[in-house]
């Protein structure tokens, strides 16, 4: 439905899970940390103010989230993983609306990755399910509110309906602008970074012709600006194949909050931070005078 690839950003708005989202889902993995430099909630202090609408001196541009904790929410709370996954879907509009006061132009939202498709087929079944469901139920009130869904991912792999309602998003919706909303379905970083140069080689680009500036152009995002910040939610610290490309140099911020408590608040923090970091890209700032 998004764009040119992977899943659609309906998983945005993803409608409640349904009976059709089974119980039992497997504990999540233990990840090991990267011991990367990150802007991480530990190192803010700030706390939100009472007005969330208080205006900050700079506003990202493109914001990539990526959604993590669904599953550690219900189980916190003795509930199936499918229930934590309805909640983060209920999430993302208020994440939408909360990005759209703030003047935030593109939101990108991991909502599948390539990987996702070695979780338990009741579990995967029922994500392609519920952005089935989505679509149908949520294209008008998105279209009525200027949102402008992009896909990023392959389209290989998903169900031909399924590729047919997210191809009739993306196209009803092409022309709104009043926020673009990004869906990484089906998504993951290297796939798309090999995509790229399978296209630029069948483009019959010559190696002394490619630069960074030209590849850019055979990415999924060719047309949207790189991300400025990057949260995650769930307190982990990788990227998880989540715009590796794109993201060289954003801001990167986590917050051990769980994706379904990830609110207002929340997000005022995470762009609070990212207004007290210095974005070089390489280079040595001159002191202020």
């Amino acid at each position: 439905m998004l764009g040119v690839g992977d899943r659609s950003l309906l998983l945005s708005f993803m409608y409640p899970l349904h009976r059709h989202l089974h119980q039992h889902m497997p504990k999540p993995v233990a990840a090991r940390r990267l011991q990367i430099k990150t802007m991480s909630t530990e190192m803010n202090n700030h706390a939100a103010p009472a007005n969330l609408n208080t205006p900050f001196p700079s506003v990202p541009y493109h914001v990539g989230i990526i959604m993590d904790g669904n599953g550690r929410w219900a189980q916190k709370r003795g509930l199936p993983r499918a229930a934590g996954h309805q909640a983060g879907v209920d999430n993302i509009r208020r994440i939408l609306e909360s990005s759209v006061s703030h003047g935030i132009k593109v939101l990108t939202i991991y909502a599948f990755s390539t990987e996702n498709w070695q979780r338990p087929l009741e579990e995967v079944t029922g994500l392609m399910l519920l952005l089935s469901l989505t679509i149908k139920r949520q294209l008008n009130e998105l279209h009525k509110n200027g949102v402008q869904i992009r896909h990023s991912g392959r389209m290989e792999g998903i169900d031909p309906d399924l590729q047919k309602q997210i191809r009739h998003a993306l196209e009803v919706t092409q022309h709104n602008d009043r926020i673009i909303l990004n869906v990484a379905f089906n998504y993951g970083g290297r796939a798309e970074i090999l995509d790229a140069v399978r296209s630029a080689l069948a483009d019959g680009i010559a190696p002394e012709e490619l630069t960074e500036e030209l590849f850019s152009h055979y990415l999924y995002t060719a047309d949207l600006p790189d991300p400025d910040l990057i949260i995650r939610t769930g307190g982990e610290w990788r990227l998880s194949n989540f715009l590796i490309w794109q993201a060289a140099y954003a801001e990167y911020y986590t917050t051990p909050t769980y994706w379904p408590d990830f609110d207002e608040k929340e997000l005022y923090k995470a762009l609070d931070e990212y207004n007290h970091r210095e974005r070089r890209f390489g280079r040595v700032l001159q002191p202020h005078s």
